[in-house]
Parts: structure tokens; sequence; C-alpha cells
């Protein structure tokens, strides 16, 4: 790939009909990467479970990338959307990426994780690459080559998601720590405020106290 034309930096999910398309999909980007038509940084095969967890089938990866289950954007991506937020941001929902943006933008209307995930379902493996690419077209061909389907962002929108996505689970653990600490007291309260009504009913003068009773 020749450095005087712009290059784009995306992330791409793939979906197959079919598994073997998926491992012969990282095979036809590692031969567009060693061929100067496209970098790829990192690629993976990859599976969501039924309890919606992403698992690393295959890789393909350079110098940090070498595992990249666990470095480099790929890997934070694959921990986040198979995570427990990548439930939240994933299919239908979009609750936490959806709560970040303007509702009435149009341009985030539908969140760039949500997207991703959503390309990630149970059922045959996808792909999700990292790649520099000056035209979709080369990748785009040898996908569709495969009946695969391609979903596409930038890497600078897929960041800033996973940046805001992260702080916002901050944020929310530390609503449900304070929420939980609220009900702690109240409950520790309401308990005491028994404990207190017992021992004044039992006080001489608050009710007639019977002869028998200690």
């Amino acid at each position: 790939m020749t450095d005087d034309m712009l290059t784009h930096d995306n992330v791409i999910a793939v979906t197959f009909p079919e598994e073997a398309n998926a491992y012969e999909a990282l095979a036809r980007l590692k031969e567009l990467d060693a061929q100067g038509d496209v970098d790829v940084p990192g690629a993976a095969v990859v599976a969501r479970e039924e309890d919606g967890r992403i698992t690393i089938k295959d890789q393909f990866g350079k110098e940090s990338y070498e595992n990249t289950a666990g470095g480099g954007l790929l890997g934070l991506l694959v921990g986040v959307l198979g995570g427990p937020l990548g439930v939240l941001v994933g299919g239908a929902t979009g609750l936490v990426i959806g709560s970040l943006f303007d509702e009435d933008d149009d341009d985030h209307s539908q969140s760039v994780l949500g997207d991703l995930s959503s390309s990630i379902r149970v059922g045959p493996p996808g792909l999700l690459a990292e790649v520099s690419e000056q035209d979709p077209a080369a990748v785009d061909a040898v996908m569709a080559h495969l009946d695969g389907t391609v979903v596409r962002r930038s890497v600078a929108d897929v960041e800033l998601e996973i940046a805001a996505a992260q702080d916002a689970q901050r944020e929310a653990k530390k609503k449900a720590r304070d929420e939980l600490r609220e009900a702690r007291h109240k409950q520790r309260k309401d308990d005491v405020d028994a404990k207190l009504a017992q021992l004044k009913a039992k006080l001489p003068g608050h009710k007639k106290v019977s002869a028998g009773s200690s």
C-alpha cells in the first residue's frame, strides 16, 4: 500500500452463513496484508457464546497484536463486547451507549459499539479486524465472495465509544454502590427504630405491664 494516498483506519465486523467462511476470510485478510493492499494490525475469528461472552477461535496480528485477545484495540473491543457492558450495548437495547449522546442527534441514533456487537451473534463465527485501507473495495470484495456481511466503523469512533462506555460503566457501578449503601443505611435505621419502639413499649407507663411479666 503506497504512502502517498490517504488511508482510513477502520474496524470491521463480518458475519457469515458458514463457520468455514470466517476462517477463509481471515486467511484472505492475511494475503491482502502480505500483498500490501491493506494493512491489518489485528484480526480474529470470534464466536458469541450463549451466555453472551465472545471467544476467539483463531487470530492474526503483528508485534504487540501477537496475542490479539490480550493487546491492542481489537483485544479491548473483544473484552468490551463480550463482557457485561457488551450485553448492555448490543442487540436491541443500546442502553449505556445510547444515553451518552443527544437523542436528537441523528448521527448518533445508533451506537458504533452497538452496531459491532449486534454483528457478532450466537451462531456461526464471525470476523473482527482492524484494517488500514485506502478504499474498502478490496476487503469488501473478499468478504462478498464468502457471503460475508460487513459492518465498518472508524477506529476513532470505536475508541471514543469504548472510552465513553467505560466511563458510563464506572458511573453505573458508583451509582449502584451508592444506592446499596443508602438501602443498607435505611434498613439499619428501620431496624433500630423498630428495636427502640419495642423497648419503649416495655417501659413502665408506656403501656400497662402485667404483674407476671419481667
